[in-house]
């Protein structure tokens, strides 16, 4: 038999009978099981989540579900192929061993794999203080019975509510919560709301949109401390400034944590900013040395990225676990020749306070910024990012049909400013400083993170998402 057919014989016979677990019932996990399926693997499919829950869509929570229009158990993802898995709900992966090829569970099992997929994704980071976390009141959004419950508490309804926090699903928080005509506070750490996403100039921008909408806002403070009754339910927040704000629910928009404790002692790049892998998913080690059997996809995945001058990227947006969960599928069933890169070019949309903002590329990647087409005044525009003469990203309120546009031109490095798009165009295309945070200086956790240097650059965070 030559090399070739042997080499083929090997693939149909895992395709027939090889051992495949995923490591987390996410967005990512179902994805990459129906693509597993599409691909002709017909061997043992295993899928582990620690919720109790088949996979759900998250974008919904932060609006429709809290909002009240749809149940938070009406969430359920649909299947687009069977997908035939021993699904293991409601138990957690707490170990890994490379060397058996064994996932342990919290309930003692050891789970056997040829290949593995690691789509653990991310949790949301909660109020640090374990006590005045645990006050009734005080809640964090993330999965399902997050959203539930803060349905509920918004619905009763409360007096005041008080965000920490004005990345993007804080700012949607606030925003229903204007909506539902209840009065609420903004307590923001940064400069001005989503100035870590998309940098100061958009920042004072949606900063006076929370404010026009009748949000008390306050940016530059902290939240020291939250005081409860003797029943243990929140009534104040105390900030930084010394000032009290009375408050009977409080949501703490903090940032996510990466779900990767669980690989402590696995020897794979696996940290703060997630699981490092190359562009067609497959993880690294501790030495920087590309696996064989274990692959990444969805929000906890880290990779290189040719746009970005192969800054390892971690992404949390929906196009990105499912493409990315795609890719890694083809290649976890085919050998080198046939491997596929997952090589997005980020993007996102967030709806709030009756606008859509949309963006495409890395804003924080960039230095400058200019406004291309619309009307700042009407909330109606699209501006452009550039770093060292190349546009690397772009954003539009109310705009999003550009899009394509700037995402072409971010894809064949286009120059900055970028070219007048032909109609449309503000009377200043001047480009000014984008006036992200310098180092240090804290803000939410971006939905796109350039971890190819030190964390605590200005480049490093970059959290658009619509979740």
């Amino acid at each position: 038999m030559t090399v070739p057919a042997t080499v083929a014989e090997l693939v149909r016979k895992f395709r027939a009978n090889g051992r495949i677990v995923i490591v987390g019932a996410s967005l990512a996990g179902l994805r990459a099981a129906e693509a597993l399926r599409q691909e002709g693997f017909t061997g043992s499919l295993t899928i582990i989540g620690d919720e109790p829950y088949e996979p759900y869509d998250r974008p919904p929570l932060s609006k429709q579900v809290l909002k009240g229009w749809v149940p938070a158990d009406h969430t359920k993802l649909p299947r687009l192929r069977e997908v035939n898995a021993q699904w293991r709900l409601g138990v957690t992966a707490t170990g890994l061993d490379r060397i058996a090829k064994q996932v342990r569970l919290a309930d003692g099992e050891q789970i056997p794999y040829d290949r593995l997929l690691i789509a653990t994704g991310t949790r949301a980071r909660q109020w640090p203080n374990p006590e005045e976390a645990a006050l009734d009141g005080v809640y964090s959004l993330r999965s399902r019975v997050d959203a539930a419950q803060l349905q509920k508490a918004l619905a009763a309804p409360p007096s005041r509510v008080v965000v920490i926090g004005a990345g993007f699903i804080g700012s949607e928080v606030t925003s229903v919560c204007r909506e539902l005509d209840l009065p609420v506070t903004v307590v923001e750490r940064g400069s001005a709301p989503l100035v870590g996403a998309l940098g100061g100039v958009i920042g004072e921008i949606a900063a006076e949109i929370q404010r026009d909408h009748g949000v008390d806002l306050r940016c530059g403070l902290g939240v020291s401390s939250l005081e409860g009754d003797s029943g243990g339910h929140v009534r104040r927040a105390h900030l930084s400034d010394g000032t009290t704000i009375d408050a009977d629910v409080v949501v703490a928009s903090l940032g996510s944590i990466r779900n990767v404790e669980w690989l402590e002692g696995a020897g794979l790049a696996s940290g703060f900013w997630g699981v490092g892998c190359d562009a067609g998913g497959r993880a690294f080690d501790i030495n920087g040395v590309v696996t064989d059997s274990i692959y990444v996809a969805g929000d906890v995945a880290r990779s290189p990225h040719v746009l970005y001058e192969y800054q390892f990227l971690a992404m949390e947006h929906w196009d990105n676990a499912v493409l990315g969960a795609e890719a890694a599928a083809h290649n976890m069933v085919n050998l080198e020749p046939h491997y596929r890169p997952h090589l997005l070019l980020p993007g996102f949309w967030s709806g709030q306070f009756g606008l859509n903002i949309k963006s495409v590329g890395v804003p924080p990647f960039g230095d400058e910024i200019v406004f291309t087409q619309g009307s700042v005044k009407e909330r109606h525009f699209a501006a452009a990012y550039g770093r060292r003469g190349r546009i690397v990203a772009a954003v539009t309120f109310d705009h999003g049909k550009w899009l394509e546009y700037y995402g072409k031109l971010i894809e064949q490095s286009g120059p900055f400013p970028p070219p007048p798009p032909g109609w449309d165009q503000p009377p200043d295309m001047k480009p000014v400083p984008a006036e992200f945070p310098q180092p240090g200086v804290p803000t939410a956790l971006p939905d796109v993170v350039l971890t190819g240097h030190d964390p605590g650059e200005r480049g490093a965070e970059f959290r658009p998402r619509p979740r």
